[in-house]
This record gives C-alpha cells, sequence and structure tokens, in this order.
C-alpha cells in the first residue's frame, strides 16, 4: 500500500490498515506526507530524499520515534557530529537541525493531524525540539574554512603553465593521453575564465557555447549559457549567461581548439563539451583528482581547491574595475553579499588603491588617476 498522496491522506489512510509493527508503519506514513508537502511547495526530488535521509539516521540516531524525541536528543545528537575524527562542519550541523526543525513543524502543524493521531495511538504527541538555546546560529556570512581563497597571479601562471605542460610532456614521451590532458588544460580554463562551479562546468554541451553580439571579436565563444547552476531550497538548476571578458578572451583560442579539433577524435556526436574515452562526462570526482595532483606536483598550498579558481575569477573582475552588480550576475550570486565572501583582493590591488588615495590627498602624478 502507497501512502504517498499527500500528510492528510496518509494519516486518514492509517485508518483502513492494521499492521504489524504499528510505530514503524505511522512513521514510514509521517515521512511520506512530509516528502509530499514539500513536493506540493515544488522542492526537487534530490532535496526531499536528502532531508528525509537526515530524518532517518537522526531517528536510528536517538533510538527512538517522532512522538518520542525531546529537546536532548537534539543536543545529543549536535555533540557526537561535532566528535570523532571528522567532525561535522558549522554549516553542516545547522543544516541537519534546520531539516529536524522542519519536520518537527510539519508534525506539530494541526492541519496534519498528526499530533492528535499519535496521542491516540500511543499517548504521547509529537513537540518541536529545536528551539534558540539549543540550536546553531548563524551569526557570519561564511562559515567555511579560513584557509580558503583565491589563487594569487604568480600561483595562477604556475597551474596553467604545469596543465599546458602535461601535454607537451605526454606528446614528447609517445605516450596516450595527450587528448585527454588538453581537455584537462581547457576545464580548468574554462572553469578560471568562466567562474564555474565544476557541476556547471561538467554539465556544458557544445551548443552552450554562444555568441554575444556585443562583443563579435569573440565569434561563437562570446558567451557560455549555465543550464545548471546552483539552485537555492530545493528549487532545480538556476540558469544564466556568463558573457567572455576582455582579460580573459585568451580562453576562446582553447576553445576553438578544442571543439574544432580535439573533441572530434573522442566523439563525432553532438553533445557533452568534454567527453571521456568511453564516451560519458567526465566526472566531478576526477576533476577533483586531477586539480590536487597537478597541485600538489607544484608544491602550492594544500587548502587551494578547484573552487579556488572561482573564488580567483570573482576577485580579478574586482581588481579589474567590474561593478559588483555585473560579478554578481557572472557567477549567479542570488545576494551581493555572496559574492563578497569570494573577493579576496590581492596585496598589488590594496598597494594601487592606497596610492591613488594619497596622490588624491596630497597630490603627486597619480593625482588624476583616479
Amino acid at each position: 500500500m502507497t501512502l504517498g498522496h499527500g500528510g492528510a491522506t496518509a494519516l486518514r489512510l492509517l485508518g483502513n490498515v492494521r499492521p504489524l509493527d504499528e510505530k514503524q508503519f505511522v512513521y514510514d506514513a509521517m515521512l511520506a506526507g512530509w516528502s509530499d508537502q514539500q513536493a506540493s511547495r515544488g522542492l526537487v526530488t534530490s532535496t526531499i530524499q536528502g532531508r528525509v535521509l537526515t530524518i532517518r539516521r537522526f531517528e536510528t540516531f536517538t533510538g527512538r520515534y517522532p512522538w518520542e524525541w525531546s529537546v536532548g536528543d537534539v543536543e545529543d545528537y549536535t555533540t557526537h557530529a561535532k566528535s570523532g575524527a571528522r567532525p561535522a562542519a558549522r554549516s553542516t550541523i545547522r543544516a541537519y537541525q534546520m531539516i529536524i526543525r522542519l519536520f518537527c513543524e510539519y508534525l506539530c502543524d494541526g492541519r496534519y493531524e498528526w499530533a492528535g493521531e499519535c496521542e491516540r495511538r500511543f499517548g504521547q504527541a509529537p513537540q518541536q525540539i529545536c528551539h534558540e538555546w539549543n540550536t546553531t546560529a548563524h551569526l557570519v556570512d561564511y562559515e567555511g574554512r579560513a584557509q580558503r581563497r583565491a589563487l594569487t597571479y604568480d600561483e595562477l601562471e604556475q597551474f596553467f603553465t604545469a596543465v599546458d605542460a602535461r601535454v607537451e610532456f605526454i606528446l614528447d614521451q609517445g605516450r596516450k593521453g595527450a587528448l585527454a590532458a588538453l581537455r584537462d588544460a581547457q576545464i580548468f580554463k574554462t572553469i578560471y575564465a568562466y567562474g564555474l562551479r565544476r557541476a556547471e562546468a561538467v554539465g556544458l554541451d557544445v551548443a552552450d557555447l554562444r555568441p554575444n553580439g556585443a562583443a563579435p571579436r569573440f565569434g561563437r565563444f562570446g558567451a557560455v549559457e549555465v543550464r545548471w547552476g546552483k539552485g537555492s531550497r530545493g528549487s532545480g538548476p538556476r540558469r544564466r549567461s556568463v558573457l567572455t571578458v576582455p582579460e580573459l578572451g585568451w580562453v576562446t583560442s582553447g576553445l576553438a581548439q578544442w571543439v574544432d579539433h580535439a573533441r572530434p577524435r573522442f566523439t563525432d556526436e553532438a553533445g557533452m563539451l568534454w567527453p571521456t574515452e568511453r564516451g560519458s562526462r567526465v566526472s566531478l570526482r576526477y576533476i577533483d583528482m586531477r586539480f590536487a595532483a597537478l597541485r600538489d606536483q607544484l608544491g602550492l598550498p594544500p587548502e587551494l581547491s578547484v573552487h579556488a579558481l572561482r573564488h580567483t575569477y570573482v576577485t580579478n573582475l574586482i581588481e579589474w574595475g567590474y561593478s559588483e552588480k555585473f560579478v554578481q550576475d557572472q557567477v549567479g550570486h542570488a545576494y551581493a553579499s555572496t559574492t563578497a565572501i569570494y573577493t579576496s583582493l590581492g596585496d598589488d590591488y590594496k598597494t594601487r588603491m592606497v596610492t591613488r588615495a594619497l596622490a588624491r590627498i596630497y597630490g603627486g602624478k597619480d593625482a588624476d588617476n583616479r
């Protein structure tokens, strides 16, 4: 029997069934009803499934059903998540607590009648177990590791020199893999040149490379249509167009070489921009591993990741004088404050700004360079 017909309907169906394990049956019905409530709100399946999995893990940890949960269970669960060899990050813990809070709100909402049903069946009603005194507050905009940062100009040059050198080395050795190395190099350059997330880059098709009428010099590579942008609150992918900027126009020649000459040697089918030898898309794990291998080979700091290329893109655009709104639109941030988190202006840029300020106040050769 399927109970996935909405929270209230799932509850009413309980009266028609005599289950062998009544507690488990009611619990499953609660989760089915909550899933349908979220689907009705427009949340994507992956978000709903992730939330249900979190609730199941919490139930397994407590060893009790939702109508038996207490505020102490949240505190014990949080303490457990923060301990061990791999403690959960603050943002992760807060996400867990938010999901538990949402589930409890659903159960306590009188419109769904779960409280009365549990009271009648088990003599206990579910309660809200997450409150301001036992949950993690969101006090700062950025809660990631402080070590994460953009690459410096020297590090960026080192990295791209290395990815190009890898292609030449494989060719000189007469070994297989030069095409894959060329593909990898162009993936990293595209991620940087358009400020893409890994999943956005992996999801690109050849058809997503578009001309920009306002910049004909870039030909068919004037913009990238991102169709798999990060959504919010389980809303699904968010689309955006990312324009090629003049400072990074060099990426277009590499894209042309890849699309016209190298990619056809992998496949002659239209579709994915970055195919593998087996005809599938490159994976996120592969991109992470390849970046880490090159980073370690160069002796660059271990905190640098593929995502640091996106941080670098944001930082460089701000340094080159692009407006914050333009940068925000390019990288697909809903809020300007998020873009600010990604910005780590270099010492050279800050020195120039101070020099210009001194010249304006005290006079000098840079007094008119505003």
